[in-house]
């Protein structure tokens, strides 16, 4: 966008697909290296394009047929905790390394629980590996604080009124916390996506606030969105898995500044595709659809090769992947090529077959059910398993019939 944005209109939404990587431990479906699918409104400060990004995760989880009940799009604000480290003593630049470990170890509450989170929080955690995270070295209150913010806080939206909330009495005797705009602004901007999801007819079982979602990037500027799979399934050796987030994002109106020096709004969100698709196969919902592999050529004469190009050029012109083989080895490894490789047939052409104008088709699938049927050697050499000679005018029809094109 900000290469092309005198180019594109603005509001500019945009979608695409491509590998990304993470510096964090594997897991069931999460690797170091995935697919990712994303989605983004660059040029809107309206919590409207926010609002539009959680329906569309929802959306999207029920396209993929997982029912209502299992899933959630959760959606929180930064500025509420960034509010709230400011009245605890954390604001400024000499802070900004301990806010990072404090909105990570946040972000783990799914996963760690409370006492998890608060190792985190105050002096560190040794995990099952023996690996030690380091702490952010809170005091034991305002580790505390923070806990109960996650685990007790009850948000309620009263029409006009906006988000209400009980905060913990130790932060609310605070000094500042009163008057703090961050923690107002965040509350105002949640409320209004809690409007206009809940006036588009999204409740509370599909998209609601929860204070717990922080997301991990330093990036992010004002509402935070997940989306969560809320069932619990079992791996193949019975061990049960929660799937847990398969997607984020958030607003990050400062990220284009960056590139152009200008301030410009964006939100977006992000759907990890091999995490999802991990899930989609435990609740037997992926949809798959098998892509043939190529016809293979083989080359009987390497004088010929223009030839055998040309038909394989005929039958990709007709619709039907092919290919040639372009190794140098003899016929009997060109048809163990064509095994490994999956190919349904094989088209060959000697000498007296361009001569006469054919091609013979075999059919490595059929001929492999046959062979399983003959007893003796003498019996195997005397056929020609499931192979049949054709004009080469014919081959392109021959091979549809034989592929059930």
């Amino acid at each position: 966008y900000a290469e092309h944005n005198q180019q594109l209109p603005t509001p500019f939404r945009s979608y695409r697909q491509g590998w990304v990587f993470r510096n964090e431990k594997s897991g069931p479906g999460r690797f170091r290296q995935f697919m990712q699918f994303d989605a983004d409104t660059v040029g809107s400060s309206s919590p409207a394009a926010d609002a539009e990004v959680c329906m569309m995760a929802a959306d999207t989880m029920e396209a993929l047929g997982i029912p209502r009940g299992q899933y959630v799009m959760k959606y929180s604000n930064r500025k509420i905790f960034d509010g709230i480290l400011e009245v605890i003593g954390l604001s400024g630049s000499e802070h900004f390394s301990t806010r990072m470990t404090i909105f990570r170890a946040i972000d783990k509450w799914d996963r760690l629980g409370p006492q998890g989170v608060k190792s985190l929080l105050t002096n560190g955690r040794k995990d099952e590996s023996g690996d030690i995270t380091q702490g952010a070295g809170l005091s034991e209150l305002f580790a505390q604080i923070i806990i109960e913010l996650l685990d007790g806080t009850q948000w309620n939206y009263a029409g006009g009124q906006g988000l209400l909330v009980n905060y913990p009495a130790a932060l609310l005797s605070l000094p500042g916390f009163g008057n703090n705009l961050k923690i107002s602004e965040g509350q105002s901007e949640a409320a209004a996506i809690k409007a206009l999801v809940e006036n588009a007819g999204y409740q509370e079982d599909r998209i609601r606030f929860d204070l717990s979602i922080i997301r991990g990037l330093e990036y992010y500027t004002g509402p935070v969105f997940e989306c969560e799979l809320l069932m619990e399934t079992k791996d193949e050796k019975g061990n049960p898995v929660r799937f847990g987030s398969v997607g984020g994002g958030g607003r990050y109106d400062d990220l284009v500044a960056r590139f152009t020096g200008q301030q410009v709004p964006a939100t977006g969100f992000s759907i990890g595709v091999s995490r999802l698709y991990a899930a989609l196969q435990h609740l037997k919902l992926n949809k798959q659809s098998e892509t043939l592999a190529p016809v293979i050529v083989t080359v009987m004469d390497k004088d010929r090769q223009g030839d055998y190009w040309k038909l394989v050029q005929q039958l990709r012109n007709a619709g039907i992947r092919a290919e040639m083989y372009i190794g140098t080895s003899n016929f009997q490894k060109q048809m163990k090529y064509a095994d490994k490789r999956g190919a349904p047939l094989v088209i060959i052409q000697g000498g007296d077959e361009k001569t006469a104008r054919q091609v013979t088709i075999k059919d490595l699938r059929l001929g492999s059910e046959l062979a399983s049927t003959i007893e003796t050697r003498e019996e195997y050499a005397s056929q020609r398993l499931a192979q049949v000679t054709v004009a080469e005018i014919d081959m392109v029809d021959a091979v549809k019939k034989a592929l059930g094109l």
